[in-house]
């Protein structure tokens, strides 16, 4: 049975009025929660009308929805409830269609919370669902995950967790899409046109954003540095000129680059289940100017080849990097994965150049931008 509530007891904590009320939250929250995870919801709802899903037969149509993950891992990290949550999602593609996701979710150990957090976002966002920059709140066991912001805030870790829960209920409850008319596109990638069925695939994706700005930037090998694990106030000294210690083709092409973009689409090929060493590093090195410049307003998509499967895996770590840790804006369907082995091949899919068509149309018409024209 679903539970429709007015959370009320924390109006003098949210900075709203009483009687206030915005949009109201649908939370799944798959099987009991602990004490603690119950805490966190309870701090997060502040004053908002939320609506509670318990198991995957009280789901229905979730589209245009403001949707609350609450996730309990206990000691195994295995919620069965959840995966059946999931199943239902993936089997009706556009269930949670125009939809905003967040996600707490809380464990009795140091491990599972990032790797099922990126998995629902996944399974939700292939369902239609658009995800802020930084969509979870995750209480592992210690919960040192928040020592850093203990030296900040001078409270105790829980109190800054639950904080942390409600920025981020804020921010999907915040976040609206834009539409932008003229958007600036930058496509990175490592790869070599003649031999990469990941670019082929691309080229056919961009022939359909004919007239849209779009930049290409080629990171060749040994160009890109790994990054070398400055000092917070180091790496924070470069970024305040958009600099970085080992400077090159970061600083002077991607930084300015990514200031100037809307969207970023980032193309990688599947190298052993992982991103490319290069595509990684350009990853890493993004610290320096996250410090000064936040991404949440920038999308990101993601076009991901696998010579066998695993695109997947891939996917979810372009999730983890760049929409949780690094805050980009997660639009419906952000990845097109495909499977292509031998160069050549990804000509030879069935129907892929209306795939190409399709996914170039989702970026245009139903996420980030409308043609006037």
């Amino acid at each position: 049975m679903h539970e429709l509530r007015n959370n009320a007891e924390n109006v003098e904590n949210s900075g709203m009025e009483k009687g206030e009320c915005l949009d109201k939250i649908i939370v799944l929250q798959p099987g009991n929660i602990s004490k603690r995870l119950g805490e966190m919801l309870n701090f997060a709802l502040g004053n908002y009308e939320y609506e509670i899903v318990r198991n995957s037969e009280e789901i229905d149509c979730l589209r245009n929805k403001r949707i609350l993950f609450a996730v309990e891992l206990g000691d195994s990290g295995i919620n069965i409830e959840l995966y059946k949550m999931l199943e239902k999602i993936s089997i009706s593609n556009n269930l949670l269609e125009n939809s905003v996701g967040s996600i707490l979710i809380n464990s009795n150990n140091e491990f599972y919370t990032r790797d099922i957090s990126r998995k629902i976002i996944l399974y939700s966002n292939m369902a239609g669902c658009t995800f802020p920059g930084r969509p979870i709140s995750e209480a592992t066991g210690s919960l040192k995950t928040y020592n850093t912001y203990q030296k900040i805030y001078n409270k105790d870790l829980l109190s800054i967790c639950k904080e942390d829960c409600r920025k981020t209920v804020d921010r999907m409850m915040n976040f609206s899409k834009q539409n932008i008319k003229n958007p600036s596109i930058l496509a990175l990638h490592a790869s070599n046109y003649k031999t990469s069925n990941t670019l082929s695939l691309w080229k056919k994706i961009k022939k359909n954003l004919d007239g849209y700005n779009i930049e290409e930037i080629h990171i060749e090998n040994g160009t890109v540095n790994d990054c070398k694990a400055c000092s917070y106030k180091e790496c924070k000294h470069y970024s305040e000129s958009n600099n970085c210690f080992y400077g090159g083709i970061m600083v002077d092409e991607v930084y300015p680059s990514i200031l100037k973009s809307d969207i970023l689409i980032m193309l990688c090929p599947n190298y052993n289940d992982s991103i490319s060493a290069n595509m990684s590093a350009v990853i890493n090195r993004l610290t320096a100017l996250y410090r000064k410049t936040k991404f949440y307003d920038k999308y990101i998509y993601s076009i991901i080849v696998s010579g066998h499967s695993g695109s997947d895996i891939i996917a979810q770590q372009l999730i983890s990097a760049l929409n949780i840790n690094k805050t980009f804006i997660l639009p419906p369907r952000f990845a097109l994965m495909e499977t292509a082995n031998d160069i050549g091949d990804i000509d030879n899919i069935n129907n892929i150049e209306i795939t190409a068509k399709n996914f170039a149309e989702n970026m245009i018409n139903n996420i980030i931008y409308k043609n006037h024209s």
